[in-house]
């Protein structure tokens, strides 16, 4: 507080010149901002000050004699930018939208006092987006955007319309719309202007077709019918094969015992057959010789 005591003393003596200097500066939010004072004297300043035209605002001193800087209600953000040759510049990093308004600054030198005044600008680009709803309407909306950006529509309609909703932050979002339910166009672009970007967005109104859509819906639904119908049919088949297959050999061995009555089965074989003496007395191997030969020339 001293040291700016003993700035203002050091003015007090020396007469103010307002120099006709007005610098604006435009930057992005985000960026950086410098601010520089017009050298117009050959003759190297003694004292410079950078302050914010507002109540308990940022204040910024350089004094070259003993090559020290003082700052008063300053962020991290406000500095001294040096420069050979060169006065030093108020640098803002980074920007934002609390930082916009007018700087002042001040130079003393054996000439006298010197002021310069800067307004600083902050533009905020817009978040740009097109959609579309169930009344085939298109909506191109730019969001957030300082300043509001520009929208328009490529083929140009007379069913368009335009709103705009302010933000407490200074921004404002834009929102344009566009009919086509009675137009046969295959597409439509909507064009964003912005002094930070421009952006160009193209919607392919054929694929938001009302009939195309339950076209394809229909064909989803028939695709999803067919394969359940034929993956149930394939699992009651294949019940069906593998319960017939498990009773199949119990059904049979019922059948031949029905046929076949236990004891007499058993007996059958168990017993040798009871075969006479007699069955060897026309026995002659040459006949059966002869018959097997004719057989296998058959």
């Amino acid at each position: 507080m001293a040291q700016k005591w003993a700035v203002l003393a050091v003015l007090l003596f020396l007469p103010i010149n307002l120099v006709e200097a007005h610098n604006r500066v435009t930057v992005e939010a985000g960026s950086e901002a410098v601010l520089s004072c017009p050298k117009i004297f050959k003759v190297p300043s003694l004292l410079v000050m950078w302050k914010r035209n507002c109540t308990s605002c940022c204040f910024l001193s350089y004094r070259k004699d003993h090559n020290k800087t003082s700052s008063l209600n300053c962020s991290k953000s406000i500095t001294l930018k040096y420069s050979p040759g060169s006065d030093p510049a108020l640098r803002i990093y980074p920007v934002h939208l609390r930082d916009e308004g007018i700087y002042t600054c001040e130079l003393a030198n054996t000439e006298g006092n010197f002021q310069f005044v800067s307004s600083l600008t902050v533009i905020v680009p817009p978040t740009v987006t097109l959609t579309h709803d169930k009344s085939r309407v298109a909506v191109c909306q730019a969001s957030a955007g300082k300043p509001a950006a520009d929208i328009s529509w490529i083929p140009a309609s007379n069913h368009s319309s335009e709103e705009e909703f302010h933000h407490p932050s200074g921004t404002v979002t834009r929102v344009s719309y566009f009919g086509w339910a009675n137009s046969s166009f295959p597409s439509v672009t909507c064009l964003v202007t912005h002094a930070a970007m421009n952006q160009t967005l193209v919607m392919d109104l054929r694929s938001t077709s009302p009939t195309l859509l339950y076209i394809l819906t229909g064909a989803a639904a028939g695709a999803i019918a067919v394969t359940g119908l034929t993956l149930c049919l394939t699992f009651i088949c294949r019940a069906c094969w593998l319960r017939g297959r498990a009773q199949g050999p119990a059904e049979h061995f019922t059948t031949r015992a029905s046929k076949f009555p236990p004891s007499h089965a058993t007996r059958a074989a168990v017993e040798p057959p009871d075969f006479p003496e007699s069955i060897y007395v026309n026995y002659k191997p040459r006949s059966i010789y002869l018959y097997l030969e004719e057989c296998r020339h058959k």
